[in-house]
C-alpha cells in the first residue's frame, strides 16, 4: 500500500508509504494519492485532511529511477497535482516529518499550511538534477518565502533546516518530532469544528485571490462574501461558542470578548 488513509472522527490522515525510498513518487503513488485526496474530500464527515510521510521522510521527490526507466514524465506531462489540490473543498495540512525535496517540496507547498518536525529538511534540487519544476514551485515557493529567498533555494539547491524554514515562512511552526502528528491533529480538529461551507468558501477565496491583483482580489472577496448565504440564528449560536472558546484559549474577561467576526 503506497498510500495509507486513516480516519479519526472528522480528520483524515493520508500517509505517503514508500519509506524504503523516502516516499519518492512514482505513478502508483501519485494515482493513489490523488484517489485518497478526492475520496477524503468527497466525504461529508471529513472536515480536514492531514498529509504526511512514513518516517524517515516526508517526500524525496519524484522517483528518478522510475523516470530513468521511462515510467515517469519529467517534462510536465505527468499528473497535474496543482489541479488536484485546487479542486479540493477540504483544507489540507502538511505534517512535514522529514526530508522534503524538489517534487516533494512542490507537494508540500500545495498544502494549505505546514507544520514541521524538528527533523524536517527542505531543498529544491531541480537545477542540480537538470529538470524544471512543473507542479507550481515557481509560484508557490515565492508566495511562502519571498522571491529572493525562493531564487536562492532554487539556484543553489542548498538545504534549509526546520528552524530556518520557520524563520523564512516556509512552515508555520516547528515541533519536536514525537509531537508532530498530535499537534497537527489538534489543528485539524479545530478546522473541522468550524462551519464546513464557510471554511470551503474562504479556502477557495484564498486560492483565487492569490492568483490575481490586490484590487481584483478585494472585489472577488466581497462578491464571495455576498454569495455565502447564512442563517442569522445559526450565526448567533456560533457567536456564543466563539466567545466561549476565546475565553478558554485566552483566559480574558468575558466582557472584553468581541461579539462579531
Amino acid at each position: 500500500m503506497v498510500v495509507r488513509t486513516d480516519r479519526d472522527e472528522p480528520v483524515a490522515t493520508i500517509t505517503l508509504n514508500r519509506p524504503d525510498v523516502r516516499n519518492a513518487m512514482n505513478i502508483a503513488l501519485l494515482e493513489a494519492l490523488t484517489e485518497s485526496l478526492r475520496e477524503a474530500d468527497a466525504d461529508d464527515e471529513v472536515g480536514a485532511i492531514i498529509l504526511t510521510g512514513a518516517d524517515p521522510a516526508f517526500c524525496a521527490g519524484v522517483d528518478l529511477k522510475a523516470a530513468a526507466a521511462g515510467e515517469f514524465d519529467l517534462s510536465g506531462g505527468g499528473p497535474d497535482l496543482p489541479a488536484v489540490f485546487h479542486d479540493l473543498d477540504t483544507p489540507v495540512i502538511g505534517a512535514v516529518n522529514g526530508v522534503t525535496v524538489t517534487g516533494g517540496l512542490e507537494l508540500a507547498l500545495l498544502c494549505d499550511f505546514l507544520i514541521a518536525s524538528d527533523r524536517a529538511r527542505f531543498a529544491d534540487t531541480h537545477a542540480r538534477v537538470g529538470i524544471h519544476p512543473s507542479w507550481g514551485l515557481t509560484a508557490t515557493l515565492p508566495q511562502a518565502v519571498g522571491i529572493r529567498y525562493a531564487r536562492q533555494m532554487s539556484f543553489t539547491g542548498n538545504y534549509v533546516d526546520a528552524d530556518e524554514a520557520a524563520r523564512i515562512g516556509l512552515v508555520n511552526q516547528v515541533v519536536p518530532h514525537d509531537e508532530l502528528l498530535p499537534t497537527v491533529e489538534r489543528l485539524a480538529a479545530d478546522i473541522a469544528s468550524n462551519d464546513a461551507v464557510a471554511v470551503s468558501a474562504i479556502r477557495r477565496t484564498y486560492l483565487e485571490v492569490s492568483a490575481t491583483t490586490l484590487a481584483e482580489g478585494l472585489t472577488l472577496e466581497r462578491r464571495r462574501a455576498a454569495d455565502l448565504r447564512f442563517d442569522p440564528e445559526e450565526v448567533d449560536r456560533r457567536r456564543e461558542a466563539v466567545i466561549a472558546r476565546g475565553r478558554e484559549q485566552t483566559g480574558s474577561d468575558p466582557g472584553a470578548e468581541p461579539d462579531q467576526g
